[in-house]
């Protein structure tokens, strides 16, 4: 194994280890909120609202659950493991150890995605116990679960590397990831709001990730899959490469 490798590995397994000793908090609290969101909508609204364009209103809910499972994850964790860091005074440590920037900001990322990962696991996991739910194109599910766990995990960093309290972090998660996931259509379908809301809806771009996710679970899209793979794939390098510009300079960190 080469010596960055085992720079990279280390700073990765430290991260994985932080989130994993307080595992109740990390993993726990997220897979019970999906379990009480399953039970509630698949319990009071799926009752009510039999199907979504053929589909199981709770199998339709689902896939948008997963991947706010992931996303809120991958974000939440990188967020707060940066500003803790600021914090102690333990990121100049890293910054001035023989780590590269790079393997630093691959190890942040990849330490947010596995924990988004492991709870959208359980998730789909439970989804499979409870539901019907099933995987309909593969091939396009895994690419775009993949994007969406890497392009949360690296807005998690940008957001700590920017925020300078903790209030940052939070502002950031409630007023604007929380709002522009659930009003991307996790528990609805656009094409059944009025205008302008549909028109609004399309300008989400927590919308397409939905869509995409959706259609690998269920196969039901309204929107172009090449392109809004495409799209996400090109949103996801230009923000790690932006994140890699700040570690590099050290901007905010150094301070």
């Amino acid at each position: 194994m080469s010596t960055w490798q085992i720079r990279f590995l280390s700073l990765w397994r430290r991260e994985i280890s932080r989130f994993m000793k307080i595992k109740k908090q990390t993993l726990g609290g997220p897979l019970l909120e999906t379990f009480l969101y399953i039970s509630v909508f698949g319990a009071a609204l799926g009752s009510r609202i039999k199907e979504l364009h053929g589909i199981e209103y709770i199998v339709f809910v689902i896939p948008g659950l997963i991947m706010m499972a992931f996303a809120t994850n991958a974000f939440t964790n990188n967020s707060s493991s940066i500003l803790q860091q600021k914090f102690l005074g333990a990121i100049h440590d890293q910054l001035s150890s023989p780590a590269s920037p790079r393997e630093l900001l691959l190890a942040f990322c990849l330490g947010g995605f596995v924990r988004g990962l492991i709870v959208a696991t359980l998730t789909f996991i439970v989804s499979i116990v409870l539901t019907n739910l099933t995987v309909d194109h593969v091939l396009v599910l895994l690419p775009a679960i993949f994007l969406v766990g890497f392009f949360f995990a690296n807005l998690g960093v940008l957001i700590g590397v920017r925020a300078e309290q903790f209030d940052d972090v939070a502002f950031a998660q409630t007023f604007i990831l929380q709002p522009l996931i659930f009003l991307g259509g996790v528990f609805y379908s656009a094409s059944l709001l009025p205008q302008p809301f549909e028109t609004l809806t399309k300008f989400n771009p927590v919308y397409y990730m939905i869509s995409l996710v959706r259609y690998g679970f269920v196969g039901f899209t309204e929107v172009n899959i090449p392109l809004a793979l495409g799209a996400l794939t090109a949103a996801t390098v230009a923000l790690f490469l932006v994140n890699l510009r700040l570690f590099q300079s050290g901007y905010k960190l150094r301070s």
